[in-house]
């Protein structure tokens, strides 16, 4: 290897390593041979059981280059579309336009896809030709395999491959590959964001910075759709539930539409919260429901819960203290045709739990009879805080305690970075409602927050001896 001018690492891939160690000479060239065109400055035609290597060129580079911009990007911070241009020297194999389609049909996985860019192009020298653009990478050595000459042969086209000097602008880049060359090289690239509406929220990181309004404006340029980018500046407020953010690019029109599970919300997204990572979620605790239970919704946001649950023929109460959330949650429950089935409230959590959740409790438990099949549901979205609003359940009602079927189910998120997060989830429960869990809880994995950081979902029945204060005789 060290005499055809490739580096020793070759040897220390454990992949060749071990297909070297158990096949023949020549088969090892052939393994190396498939992987000749994703190598760099490895170049092996196999034939006939005989090999050779060429000298890389500055041609046979620029097929390595397919995918990367010109390198004078590197470091820009204001986005110059015209600094991506380069002019990479492609295969192309010259065809009659009649039979174009037909071609490009057969040889669908050895012709270069690349974003905004023509596959075909006309023929300099001849008016009624094609020339149709292969990717360099699966035809190494511009040399046909077997199986596409078959394919030119039954075409009856000449299985010859051109050379053609094609031009890559920043239209035919993917965001990835336009900002891992621009970032320092070794730094993590964001091209991934949450998409609220026409809204893409990014996350970036300190060293990131300096390149923000570039990547904002890459982002809007290669999803349609996206009029504007935002990055977070501080962390969630656990009051509101909202954070300070920047506008990196386009418009900063933050009120937006989304659709979640087949219901639209409308929302600004600088004012409340929403997180499109929770729709599986949402959904999964509204099919827990039926028809005629009863949900309580004590951090209500602009209604995830509420409106489905109210969309089932629930009966819902939705409370929340951010004003522009309330605010939201009525424009929402308008907009879904609920407004008269969900009861909304501007409140602190506490005082919730305390008022209209204990009044509605005393007033339907007592009633409930045996027979009826009515559940009632109390979700505590507040990953933050929520646990510790569970000491308000304690003593919540005065009274006898009702069957155990009505006593009301508890759904409550939290986040945990502990290395057993069921178990802390569960604890901090416990510790809050004053009373063991344990075989009487699960726990549901929602998301992975950050790295060891969990957010979970711990679902109970309120235990009578919590929720229920007997008076004194």
């Amino acid at each position: 290897l060290w005499r055809f001018g490739y580096s020793a690492r070759l040897l220390k891939a454990n992949h060749f390593r071990t297909a070297a160690s158990n096949t023949s000479f020549p088969a090892v060239w052939m393994l190396l041979a498939r992987y000749s065109g994703r190598l760099p400055g490895l170049f092996v035609v196999v034939k006939r059981n005989r090999f050779f290597t060429m000298p890389e060129t500055g041609e046979d580079k620029a097929h390595l280059d397919l995918y990367s911009p010109h390198p004078e990007v590197r470091g820009m911070t204001l986005l110059n579309r015209e600094a991506f241009k380069r002019t990479v020297v492609v295969p192309v194999v010259k065809v009659k336009k009649e039979i174009v389609n037909t071609l490009l049909k057969s040889l669908k996985h050895t012709v270069l896809q690349r974003p905004g860019l023509k596959r075909v192009v006309d023929d300099p020298e001849d008016e009624d030709g094609r020339l149709v653009i292969l990717d360099p990478h699966k035809i190494p050595e511009f040399s046909l395999g077997e199986s596409e000459q078959e394919v030119l042969k039954q075409l009856n086209v000449h299985p010859e491959v051109s050379k053609y000097n094609l031009e890559l602008t920043y239209e035919n880049f993917k965001s990835e590959e336009i900002l891992r060359a621009v970032l320092p090289e070794g730094q993590e690239v964001t091209s991934g964001f949450s998409r609220v509406g026409h809204i893409a929220h990014l996350n970036l990181r300190d060293h990131q910075l300096p390149y923000r309004h570039l990547i904002g404006q890459v982002i809007i340029d290669k999803n349609p759709g996206i009029t504007c980018v935002v990055n977070k500046t501080s962390i969630i407020d656990s009051t509101y539930r909202n954070f300070q953010m920047e506008v990196l690019a386009g418009e900063s029109n933050l009120v937006t539409k989304v659709k979640e599970n087949n219901i639209a919300y409308e929302l600004d997204f600088s004012k409340v919260y929403w997180n499109p990572r929770l729709s599986t979620e949402h959904g999964r605790i509204v099919e827990l429901l039926k028809p005629g239970d009863v949900l309580f919704d004590v951090f209500a946001g602009i209604g995830p819960f509420a409106i489905p649950a109210a969309k089932k023929k629930c009966h819902v109460f939705a409370n929340d203290l951010n004003p522009e959330s309330y605010n939201w949650l009525l424009h929402n429950c308008k907009l879904n045709k609920v407004d008269n089935k969900i009861k909304a409230f501007n409140m602190d959590g506490r005082d919730f739990l305390l008022g209209p959740v204990r009044e509605e409790l005393s007033k339907e438990l007592p009633l409930l009879k045996e027979e009826q099949k009515t559940s009632f549901h109390i979700v505590m979205n507040l990953p933050a805080l929520a646990i510790e609003f569970l000491g308000v359940l304690r003593h919540l009602l005065v009274g006898e305690p009702c069957g155990a079927a009505g006593l009301p189910t508890v759904h409550c998120y939290g986040f945990s970075k502990h290395e057993d997060p069921a178990k802390d989830i569960r604890e901090r429960a416990e510790a809050s409602l004053g009373t063991s869990l344990d075989g009487r809880c699960s726990t549901y994995l929602v998301r992975n927050v950050a790295p060891n950081k969990e957010m979970l979902c711990i679902s109970f029945q309120v235990p009578a001896d919590v929720l229920y204060k007997r008076p004194c005789p």
